[in-house]
């Protein structure tokens, strides 16, 4: 199925499988236990027809690599200490996103870039603060936009000090949107930089350099030009020098294999563990994810030897890999049924063998890419709802995705009823945005009931999960179908937009973090911007950019 660009015309299909050998626009290269990842955007090789990615501007093709790239490092590369981000062109660091892509792309492609490019700024921050890669942006050159976001992502800024590199957030005065992954939230509550200073750095199109922006926070040193690159590999050093050493050897993370096939309506996407099923006609999808077989690996030994093929690893890559798949090709899909099928005692004795090995970096690399998977269906602007039906495995981290969904149903009665089941991933291990468990998330109203849960070792029949708060409706086997039909049915012909945000808000009960911030509050208030006519109406500042006329604005603020 071919996604629709703004003008109607159909392009292909966006994958996100790639690798190092294919990067077109980065460059990524190690010296014992410092790497440099340079941005050198290749100017005429956009992902699509249309716009030229000038002054190391980024799009979707750009970011991909970057996301592999972070990924890579904490699988493939865990000797590596400290990550430089860096450019490869003469004064510029990155000038964001281009702003030709945006103009010329669907809302809905627009907000899934903007979100894509969130959750990874979001994975590198969490490199830096969980698995010991710690990320120095090195700023030569001007840091614009979403460059600057990139760079806030960062561990460190180093700012080069040559009387043209700047840090800037145009967008509010030239775009009239806002700088849409992160970059606000990450200014007053990350950096910390004082409010006034932060709405005259925001308003500011021409940006903040040298002295003045360490004077602002908005980097941590401005180094002059003659000593930049010797101050650069000094802070990597000391970095490298004060993170602890990682034993055990890396692994390769192997493509992952999908088969695509199209009958009518229909279209299915295969993977070992995964299934991913869209009709068209009803605008509903299935998204199945089966157990492991057989016998999990107990030793780190064993973890490496299996490597990217351990079950945790490739079935959560897949779901990830189907997840994308979802958000950019298939818009118009509204409701997605999540299944599971498989013994749920394989699935909780393979997350009892990632537990119990999680102080081995692999094991814990792979806990935090099932967490990030998790993260990013919480994230996906789609209603789910859990089926539970006999053969289904609703247990442990496959539990996850019914707390994660927006209800569950569980069939009651039958002889061979299914059964649900809860083991250590379900309490911490898998945080929400929120900082939450999905399980405190869902108990709000009764904390208790979170540690009472803990250590029910038992399968746990429809009436039990009812009672205990842990499914939405348990239709017997004379209802089902029914019940079932109906609720996807009524799903399905209500607004996406009014869905979107309703999803939203219930979503991500609890505390307020900066994740949160940026998903809730950020992006909803992106994609309203987004669709606003003094950004993308026919004379709006983000349609009118490039050109010698002025945009024309509706003044009355709203």
């Amino acid at each position: 199925m071919a996604m629709e660009t703004a003008n109607g015309a159909q392009a292909t299909p966006i994958r996100f499988e790639t690798h190092p050998s294919r990067y077109k626009h980065w460059k990524l290269s190690f010296e014992g236990s410092i790497a440099r990842l340079v941005m050198d955007v290749v100017e005429d090789a956009p992902m699509r027809p249309g716009y030229a990615l000038k002054l190391n501007s980024y799009d979707l093709g750009v970011d991909i690599e970057l996301a592999d790239a972070v990924q890579r490092l904490r699988f493939e590369h865990p000797e590596v200490k400290v990550v430089v981000v860096t450019s490869g062109q003469p004064r510029i660091f990155c000038a964001g996103a281009n702003i030709y892509m945006l103009g010329s792309s669907t809302h809905a492609f627009k907000v899934n870039f903007c979100k894509f490019t969130n959750e990874t700024r979001l994975y590198l921050e969490e490199a830096c603060s969980e698995s010991g890669q710690h990320y120095v942006a090195a700023l030569n050159g001007v840091a614009s936009g979403g460059g600057y976001e990139l760079a806030l992502a960062c561990e460190r800024i180093l700012l080069c000090d040559d009387g043209s590199s700047a840090v800037s957030f145009p967008e509010t005065p030239l775009l009239a949107v806002l700088p849409g992954t992160g970059g606000l939230t990450r200014l007053v509550d990350k950096r910390k930089v004082r409010r006034d200073l932060a709405d005259v750095f925001s308003t500011l199109a021409e940006g903040v350099r040298g002295k003045r922006s360490e004077e602002w926070r908005l980097v941590d040193r401005s180094i002059p030009k003659s000593r930049f690159d010797q101050i650069v590999l000094e802070e990597a050093q000391t970095l490298a020098a004060r993170t602890p050493d990682k034993t055990g050897a890396p692994i390769t993370l192997a493509p992952i294999e999908v088969e695509r096939t199209e009958d009518g309506d229909k279209s299915r996407s295969e993977y070992k563990y995964v299934s991913l099923v869209i009709d068209r006609a009803t605008r509903v999808a299935e998204l199945e994810v089966r157990a492991p077989e057989g016998k999990p690996e107990t030793t780190s030994e064993g973890l490496r030897k299996i490597g990217s093929d351990v079950w945790a690893l490739r079935a959560f890559r897949e779901l990830d890999d189907a997840l994308l798949d979802l958000r950019f090709n298939h818009p118009t899909v509204g409701l997605v049924l999540i299944k599971t099928k498989g013994d749920p005692e394989a699935v909780r004795a393979s997350d009892r063998a990632l537990w119990d090995l999680r102080e081995d970096w692999l094991a814990r690399e792979i806990l935090l890419n099932m967490r990030r998977v998790l993260k990013r269906l919480d994230l996906t602007a789609r209603s789910f709802f859990a089926l539970i039906e006999p053969g289904s495995c609703f247990a442990g981290s496959l539990f996850e995705l019914a707390l994660a969904a927006d209800r569950a149903y569980m069939l009651d009665g039958s002889d061979e009823g299914p059964g649900i089941a809860l083991d250590a991933l379900n309490f911490g291990a898998l945080p929400m945005s929120n900082g939450l468990s999905r399980l405190e998330t869902r108990f709000l109203h009764d904390p208790a009931a979170v540690p009472s849960l803990d250590g029910r070792s038992g399968l746990l029949d429809a009436a039990e999960a009812r009672k205990l708060g842990l499914v939405t409706f348990t239709p017997d086997e004379m209802d089902w179908e029914d019940e079932v039909r109906i609720a996807v049915e009524e799903r399905a012909s209500l607004s996406p937009d009014a869905l979107t945000g309703m999803e939203a808000n219930l979503r991500f009960a609890g505390p307020e973090t900066l994740e949160t911030k940026i998903f809730a509050r950020l992006s909803a208030w992106q994609n309203w911007i987004f669709q606003r006519p003094n950004a993308v109406g026919e004379r709006g500042a983000l349609t009118m950019y490039g050109r010698p006329e002025r945009p024309e604005f509706d003044w009355r603020r709203t």
